[in-house]
């Protein structure tokens, strides 16, 4: 791992409770982590450990029940919803297990589209996400639709439309759910070249231990807990 000392986030004493109906559900109990800029980090943990959870928090998707949320030195909890959208829109961009593609659009058009929702004008919007394909090894597919690609070629798309708009950090929440084991290897390792790459901060969610070989750093979740958080070699 580099020498990074540059924290892009941090959590305080966090934590998540849902109503199911009258009865209180706590997602994540006190959790405290600090992110570093440039890292390439991973949470994993059993189904149910709420790592989904801590990602949507990460994310500022979410809101904590409790604690607080710093991103980039800004206290998130006092941003109203308007200023938080535009701070989360222009720093953080998402990965899915779903994929997320728009069936109806091109592997270019997808790309494209978070560019244009943020007004960057359409040549320049074409010309990154062109470039941001090419660097996934999709510079051949920009024409196909959604249908028209395999589950590692779709999720390929996902990050070159996570990486198009040069975000500061990259949350991928179980990004190879729905793939092989090949394709799961082959994606966390693109994942990984990016990060190297660009210097783009990765957070990524896994229940799969195998895919923990390629990180600077893995937290395990379990029952809202962290049982460990510790930074490989």
């Amino acid at each position: 791992m580099s020498s990074i000392t540059t924290t892009l986030l941090s959590l305080r004493d966090v934590r998540r409770r849902f109503w199911l109906g009258e009865t209180a559900i706590d997602a994540l109990h006190g959790v405290s982590l600090d992110i570093l800029a440039g890292e390439f980090l991973a949470v994993w943990g059993p189904s149910g450990s709420g790592k989904s959870t801590l990602m949507n928090l990460i994310g500022l998707i979410d809101a904590p029940t409790g604690g607080k949320v710093w991103f980039d030195g800004q206290d998130t909890c006092l941003l109203d919803d308007n200023a938080l959208t535009s701070f989360r829109g222009s720093k953080i961009s998402f990965v899915f297990q779903s994929f997320n593609l728009v069936p109806v659009l091109t592997a270019l058009e997808n790309v494209m589209l978070p560019l244009q929702i943020r007004g960057v004008a359409e040549r320049r919007a074409r010309t990154r996400a062109t470039a941001a394909l090419e660097e996934m090894g999709l510079g051949a597919f920009g024409a196909a639709r959604p249908d028209k690609l395999s589950g590692g070629q779709r999720q390929r798309v996902a990050i070159a439309r996570a990486l198009a708009g040069d975000p500061m950090l990259v949350i991928a929440d179980e990004p190879t759910a729905n793939l092989d084991s090949e394709n799961s290897q082959a994606i966390v390792a693109l994942m990984r070249e990016m990060n190297r790459a660009k210097g783009v901060t990765f957070v990524f969610t896994t229940h799969d231990p195998r895919l923990l070989a390629h990180v600077d750093r893995k937290v395990l979740l379990r029952d809202g807990h962290i049982e460990q958080d510790e930074v490989c070699a």
